[in-house]
């Protein structure tokens, strides 16, 4: 790394560095000396542990790996408080004030959220921005998990009869609980997020193989990854206890465990499958809830048939759970090839 430096600072990926190898001279038999299994292997190490030229470097004597601080500790708390505030003043209010506090509540836990992301474990760099397109397929699911389930339930019964008040009296029902519980789901992921940065860092500086690594942070991954599913069951019964309301474990347990995997990977610079993952969950959801709506159209009553089948069967919340399951595990297989690679670690200096 030391004779390389230069080459190293200057790459964009571990490709780079291994034809830089091969240039000098450095063979898949010099890399057994290094126990490696060939060029591309040390190449990846190598540029996981070298800081990119571009990134500002860590003052002298300090660390490499990220610790925790009290600005995005606090602004991870504050989308859970604000929708927590926001959801009580639904519950106490009536007519014009009530769209005013939800108007109100809306805009302050999306600020409140852009705050939380933008900072600490899960703030992703500049360049791995996700599209707006993402973002708007997340609101989507978000807005689904709030008013998905009612309608859906209330479309099969030949409603709604008027748009949701979120009183008592609404034409269909609006699942507080579920949105409240994984607006405060953005405490425990950030800390997750942190433990998993923490420990993997620490790996990659023990670790002498690639090998070695990847069999140690997978553990790691999975361990961070059900934690952060026991801390969101645990927001869902409470947030149904207080709301006295179901809590939807399935529904919004696999939504969080989706938008918690897509952000892991957009942190560490894998954009396009959070991406497509969470446009066809969103795709999905759509189709389901607008199938209902299309199947009372003379002649396509069969459109209705699959989802009117699956909520007859377990509900409607299994609809949601269906399809965000199944996107989450699609991603979860894909964090854990991703993830236990040392090139998703490299160290950054850029890193809040």
């Amino acid at each position: 790394m030391h004779r390389h430096r230069e080459l190293c600072e200057r790459a964009v990926d571990p490709l780079e560095i291994a034809a830089g190898l091969e240039a000098h001279g450095v063979t898949d038999r010099t890399a057994t000396h290094f126990r490696h299994r060939d060029v591309f292997s040390l190449a990846e190490e190598m540029y996981a542990r070298v800081p990119r030229a571009g990134d500002t470097a860590a003052p002298a004597g300090t660390s490499d790996v990220p610790r925790a601080r009290a600005d995005w500790a606090l602004l991870a708390l504050l989308p859970g408080t604000l929708c927590a505030a926001a959801v009580a003043g639904l519950r106490y209010t009536e007519g014009r004030p009530r769209l005013a506090v939800t108007v109100a509540g809306v805009l302050a836990v999306a600020l409140a959220l852009r705050a939380a992301l933008g900072r600490g474990p899960l703030r992703a760099a500049p360049a791995w921005s996700p599209a707006p397109s993402t973002r708007a397929w997340s609101c989507l699911l978000l807005a689904y998990a709030l008013l998905g389930d009612g309608m859906l339930t209330t479309g099969l019964a030949g409603g709604p009869d008027g748009p949701p008040t979120g009183g008592s009296d609404s034409p269909w029902p609006i699942a507080l609980a579920s949105v409240l519980a994984l607006s405060a789901a953005c405490a425990p992921a950030a800390w997750c997020a942190h433990l998993f940065a923490v420990r993997a860092r620490r790996r990659l500086a023990a670790s002498r193989a690639l090998e070695d690594f990847a069999a140690s942070v997978r553990p790691l991954l999975l361990g961070v990854f059900a934690l952060f599913l026991c801390a969101l069951g645990g927001l869902l019964a409470l947030s149904g206890a207080v709301l006295d309301e179901p809590a939807a474990y399935a529904g919004a347990g696999a939504l969080g465990a989706l938008l918690l995997l897509a952000r892991l990977l957009t942190v560490h610079g894998f954009t396009h499958a959070p991406a497509v993952v969470l446009a066809l969950a969103g795709v999905g959801e759509t189709v389901a809830l607008l199938s209902v709506f299309a199947g009372r159209l003379p002649g396509c009553e069969a459109l209705a048939v699959p989802v009117r089948t699956v909520a007859d069967a377990w509900g409607a919340g299994a609809v949601p759970a269906l399809v965000c399951g199944a996107a989450a595990l699609v991603l979860l297989l894909h964090v854990s090839r991703t993830l236990t690679r040392a090139s998703a670690h490299a160290v950054r200096g850029d890193t809040p």
